[in-house]
């Protein structure tokens, strides 16, 4: 079993920036990629961003290419999303997942993909 616990939401002005953490915990112990989401009210959930277990790759919504960036951590089992110049329709619940076992070298942008879930994070960009 795998834990996730999100944190660094809030509420930001427009322009604005926040970074996320996601911190695995438990049967972490094979290789495994890792992946932000977002939802927001009456909208499916989508694909922000997604990274390897190597983190030579990484993959971005168009959305936010250019003002999002994801990261990892593998030694303290922590993945990041630095988010820049934000906009209000970035307004959403972000949540954080992950995918173990999976190979190093690839990402996974589905939601059936993932089988780890974070409890989400509100993110609130003001106009």
């Amino acid at each position: 079993q795998v834990q996730l616990v999100e944190s660094g939401g809030g509420l930001v002005q427009a322009g604005g920036s926040l970074r996320l953490s996601c911190a695995a915990s438990g049967r972490t112990f094979s290789t495994y990629a890792m992946a932000w989401f977002r939802q927001a009210p009456g909208k499916e959930r989508e694909v922000v961003a997604a990274i390897t277990w190597s983190a030579t790759s990484t993959f971005y919504a168009d959305s936010v290419k250019g003002r999002f960036t994801i990261n990892r951590d593998n030694a303290k089992n922590t993945v990041y999303l630095q988010m820049n110049s934000l906009k209000p329709e970035d307004t959403a619940v972000y949540y954080c997942a992950l995918k173990l076992p999976s190979s190093r070298s690839y990402y996974y942008t589905r939601v059936d993909d993932y089988d780890n879930w974070g409890q989400g994070t509100q993110v609130t960009v003001s106009s």
